[in-house]
């Protein structure tokens, strides 16, 4: 309780501080906008964008003190503004309503492909029923008595059906993972296959057993059971061509992130340039770190630092050439010292890094023991006074709150940790009697992208760039890009080479050895 009380009052200053500095920028924002809405003949197109509500951190009470900690937590407080203004032209209104109209259109494209895979395999399943029924709705009086071995067929088709329905459900009834750019060029062969098998042995059917209405009742039957063997067949060829072809490891592609130069190594069968990409893009939100902008900036900065230093000063007014030879003599006494201040930039950043992360490791530390001496004092009380793992977490967190701010602050990484994320794994830390170490391996060491928040990392599209046709297989020395919003994915592919390995024969009995000893021997 007494933890709960100094959490609410260590950022009741946050939220006043946030308060006034929202109520400051929003008199100022109005001063800006009062004489440009008094000029009635200028008008500008204006959307306003709010910033998603503030997370709670000790439950639902104490709204305004969480709000103003939410605000604070990990240098936030001049992102949250309230609304911002931004004006629209004609071409991003054009721009908008064809992505629209493309998300339309792929929504649209994979609906009608399902569409018509349940309408092919519901006339798949019917037809063989509707082989052996028609007869027996028709021209029942006129067919010849088949007996026990139609019943045995009856037997046959019936399993056989089940087979291939539960094969067909395994096989092709998942839920799609991506929408790919183009179709997938097997599955639509398959499809064709089929249809044009079904609609062969209809064709037969219609002429040769209704129109001259056979009465030959157990030819119709195997032939309705050789229909239930040629597509189990059929099912058998797709497993081949859509799982077991792309199993043997036949190129080896390197996967590039644009940003720091970040890589790995896959091995890929036989697939197209689309379906390597989603085999790429699902491994890399598995291996690959969580891409951090936050840590690029440090030598954008440096490089713009050392940029505005350089002035150069033209007193006749007509030697441009003269500048530019100028500012490079300039740039290049600088660049003469540039890697000492690099130098001592990283030193004192892993510097301050290790100290944060000094400070963090004890408090956690201290705050997991104070939760043991709480788990042994409330075992001695009733029932009804014991904590939960969330009262716990919530008890325990001020008094590691500000080192973790300090130390996610440093090493940039505060925008992928929220309050309330926080606050979840320490409770499962705690449920499952984890060690401090193991509720900070999170936050010392940058994980995988799947890791953290999805709504943090995730992008919802990416584009596929190839010279070659997305659809065609993969060939030695194909590059393809995979790009999204902040980053890009560089994919290179290389044959893995033939190797060819010889046999040598070595007989057990050549393993001899004879020790020679000198006749003159040191004493």
């Amino acid at each position: 309780m007494s933890a709960a009380m100094d959490t609410e009052s260590t950022y009741s200053g946050y939220s006043h501080y946030s308060g006034h500095s929202k109520k400051a920028h929003r008199q100022g924002r109005d001063r800006h906008k009062s004489p440009r809405s008094k000029d009635g003949s200028r008008s500008e197109k204006s959307v306003t964008i709010q910033t998603p509500p503030a997370e709670p951190l000790l439950g639902n009470d104490a709204s305004r003190a969480e709000e103003g900690q939410d605000d604070n937590w990990g240098e936030t407080t001049t992102a949250i503004t309230g609304t911002s203004e931004h004006s629209i032209s004609q071409e991003d209104i054009a721009r908008i309503s064809k992505d629209l109209e493309d998300s339309v259109g792929l929504d649209c494209k994979r609906y009608l492909g399902l569409t018509v895979a349940a309408v092919l395999g519901l006339l798949v399943f019917l037809t063989p029923i509707a082989f052996i029924l028609l007869p027996q709705i028709l021209w029942r009086d006129d067919l010849e008595p088949c007996g026990t071995v139609c019943e045995g067929l009856f037997i046959s088709v019936a399993f056989k059906l089940l087979i291939l329905l539960i094969g067909t459900w395994a096989l092709f009834f998942r839920q799609p993972k991506a929408d790919l750019p183009r179709v997938f060029v097997f599955r639509a062969l398959l499809l064709v296959l089929i249809f044009l098998f079904v609609f062969s042995y209809w064709l037969f059917y219609g002429v040769r057993i209704l129109d001259s209405k056979d009465t030959n009742y157990q030819g119709i039957v195997q032939y309705a059971v050789s229909l239930v063997d040629a597509l189990l067949f059929i099912h058998y060829l797709a497993i081949v061509l859509l799982e077991l072809r792309q199993l043997q490891p036949m190129f080896t592609v390197k996967v590039v992130r644009s940003t720091d130069g970040e890589s790995r190594y896959y091995s890929l069968g036989h697939l197209s340039i689309q379906r390597a990409a989603l085999v790429v893009l699902e491994n890399y939100y598995r291996d690959f770190t969580v891409s951090n902008p936050a840590l690029l900036t440090a030598s954008k900065s440096r490089a713009a630092k050392h940029m505005a230093g350089l002035k150069v000063y033209n007193v006749d007014g007509n030697n441009a050439s003269g500048q530019s030879r100028a500012m490079i003599a300039a740039a290049a006494r600088r660049r003469d010292s540039s890697h000492n201040e690099l130098y001592y930039e990283e030193a004192d950043h892993e510097r301050r890094v290790r100290k944060r992360r000094a400070r963090l490791v004890v408090a956690v530390e201290e705050a997991f023991t104070h939760i043991k001496r709480l788990q042994a004092e409330e075992q001695q009380k009733a029932p009804g006074e014991m904590m939960d793992p969330r009262e716990a977490a919530q008890a325990i967190f001020p008094s590691m709150a500000r080192a973790l701010q300090k130390y996610l602050r440093t090493t940039r990484q505060q925008q992928y940790h929220s309050m309330e994320s926080i606050l979840q794994h320490l409770s499962f830390c705690i449920t499952n009697n984890m060690t401090p170490k193991a509720f900070l391996e999170r936050y010392l060491n940058p994980g995988p992208t799947l890791q953290y928040d999805r709504d943090r990392w995730f992008s919802k599209q990416w584009t596929l760039v190839s010279e070659e046709a997305v659809t065609s297989g993969l060939q030695d020395g194909v590059v393809f890009v995979l790009k999204c919003l902040d980053f890009s994915l560089v994919v290179n592919v290389k044959k893995i080479p033939f190797i060819k390995l010889s046999e040598e024969f070595i007989d057990p009995k050549s393993h001899k050895f004879v020790l020679r000893l000198q006749s003159e021997t040191s004493v």
